[in-house]
């Protein structure tokens, strides 16, 4: 066999690459498309080791602004946590219900919005922007990168769950400071999701917020700009 060439592919670290098959390709696109914010149709089923472990590695492939990977993961089970996290969450959620008026707070408080209680697992995702140094590659002139990357990861994170038939909601009503005492984040440290995972017998087979009238997709067409901005409003 001859030695490869100087600065091939194979010696630069780089492999062969081009579309998924037909049916791979499929099953990508069915993940995103299906992929549901779960609140309340948790079943009361614990979530394999080595399953739990897949998702968090595909968090953890996630792309990073300088491959900082500024992401952690904490992992709560504990009956009692989940409870005091919900509590927090409660006196949040009544805060909130203020901030609207008439039907649309009636719509509100119908919404069910169990997932701390019964999803078996809660998974945590914080942001450290220390993790790489006061200075990162591609984080000079936009410090909120690394939010944004640890975003990716719980994209990444839903997706593979949705591929594994786990559902997962995002709880993001709560006030930052009854989170870090309950888990011991750090001030310095951004709290990006509390997310709540689970199996689900079924989806719905739209956005649920959309199928209850609390919002309906905008149309894409409406969205995307040739060259400029354009208020999609305009």
């Amino acid at each position: 066999m001859m030695d490869a060439p100087h600065g091939s592919g194979a010696e630069a670290g780089l492999c062969p690459t081009g579309p998924f098959d037909r049916e791979a390709r499929a099953a990508v696109y069915a993940a995103i498309h299906t992929r549901r914010d779960v609140r309340d149709q948790f079943l009361d089923r614990c979530l394999p080791e080595d399953l739990v472990r897949r998702l968090l590695e595909a968090a953890h492939a996630a792309p990073s602004v300088g491959f900082m990977q500024p992401w952690s993961f904490i992992l709560v089970r504990s009956p009692e946590t989940r409870e005091r996290a919900y509590e927090a969450f409660s006196r949040a959620n009544d805060e909130a219900a203020g901030l609207f008026v008439d039907e649309r707070q009636a719509l509100y408080r119908s919404l069910k919005l169990e997932g701390i209680r019964k999803a078996p697992l809660s998974i945590i995702v914080t942001c450290d922007p220390d993790r790489a140094g006061p200075v990162v590659l591609g984080r000079t002139h936009n410090p909120r990168m690394d939010v944004y990357s640890t975003v990716c990861a719980v994209q990444n994170l839903w997706l593979a769950a949705r591929a594994e038939g786990v559902g997962v909601g995002w709880v993001s009503i709560f006030h930052d400071s009854d989170v870090r005492a309950l888990l011991g984040i750090p001030e310095r440290v951004e709290i990006v999701a509390w997310l709540c995972l689970g199996y689900v017998e079924e989806l719905y087979a739209q956005p649920e917020l959309a199928l209850k009238g609390w919002r309906q997709r905008l149309p894409l067409d409406d969205l995307i700009c040739e060259e400029r901005w354009q208020d999609p409003a305009g």
